[in-house]
């Protein structure tokens, strides 16, 4: 079995997952998007990004990053908001 070569760069690792992390959080503001389905948007545009500019020629890389950019961003939010929210409770 065969599996395809998948090169990350400066731009998978640096700027793909803020890009969705910031896009999904001015959705969620400006669109009034509900909060259960923030991860599935994070998800969609991450797979958007990585399929149509990242990795165009590429679909299977596409589809990979994609899932990478959408949960790396689901996963850095959610451990930001656990982090702070701690934080504030502990100097309260």
């Amino acid at each position: 079995m065969h599996f395809p070569t998948i090169h990350t760069n400066f731009w998978d690792a640096v700027i793909g997952v803020p890009i969705v992390l910031v896009v999904t959080q001015l959705i969620k503001i400006f669109l009034k998007v509900p909060k259960k389905f923030i991860p599935t948007l994070a998800l969609v545009i991450g797979l958007f990004i990585s399929i149509f500019i990242s990795h165009p020629h590429n679909l299977i890389a596409g589809l990979f990053m994609g899932w990478f950019y959408g949960y790396a961003a689901i996963g850095s939010y959610a451990s930001l908001k656990t982090t702070i929210t701690s934080f504030r409770q502990k100097y309260q």
